[in-house]
């Protein structure tokens, strides 16, 4: 299994989503966060499995959320740049 790592962008990314969906609604946060950890899973089976979407940038929707995983394969590791929530302003891309 390939190792993945996350730039502090995603990390954040991820932080402002879990805390957003929580005040939603509790537990929410959790359910986006399995969701999340269940498209990190695939990425870290078959990292190529994604097209690239912009420079080395492949991308990935995440099921039931407006989120895409933008990552990029390095050596021997898979560098997540960004949570992205689709949402937001196309020009906010990675």
């Amino acid at each position: 299994m390939t190792k993945l790592r996350y730039t502090s962008r995603a990390a954040e990314d991820l932080r402002i989503a879990f805390e957003w969906y929580e005040r939603q609604r509790r537990g929410l946060g959790l359910e986006f966060l399995d969701c999340i950890e269940a498209a990190f899973e695939i990425i870290r089976q078959n990292p190529k499995l994604y097209a690239e979407h912009h420079d080395d940038f492949r991308r990935t929707l995440v099921r039931r959320f407006p989120f895409s995983i933008f990552y990029s394969i390095e050596e021997k590791q898979i560098i997540v740049h960004a949570v992205f929530d689709n949402r937001q302003d196309p020009a906010l891309l990675p």
